[in-house]
């Protein structure tokens, strides 16, 4: 289930699930800083694809930029700038 997207294409991608109080933390901090450094992100449900729920179902919130894994559980809003070139 995609639940945000920017028309630039996400470079972030947020994979999060409904009632997760860190998830929602985490949500604030990806939006915050893809907004300020004009960057587009998505958010996925990992109870939409199995997969996803297999591999990071202890995991989540889990932070992706450009498709490689940057972060989970607590997102430091400093460290994802920094990734995304904003520092």
């Amino acid at each position: 289930m995609r639940l945000r997207r920017r028309s630039s294409g996400p470079r972030v991608t947020l994979y999060s699930k409904p009632g997760c109080h860190l998830c929602d933390d985490a949500r604030v901090v990806v939006e915050r800083v893809c907004a300020d450094l004009g960057v587009g992100w998505v958010e996925e449900s990992i109870l939409e694809d199995p997969e996803l729920l297999e591999r990071y179902g202890e995991e989540i919130p889990v932070v992706l930029v450009d498709g490689r894994q940057h972060t989970f559980w607590r997102v430091d809003e400093a460290r994802l700038r920094a990734a995304l070139g904003g520092r």
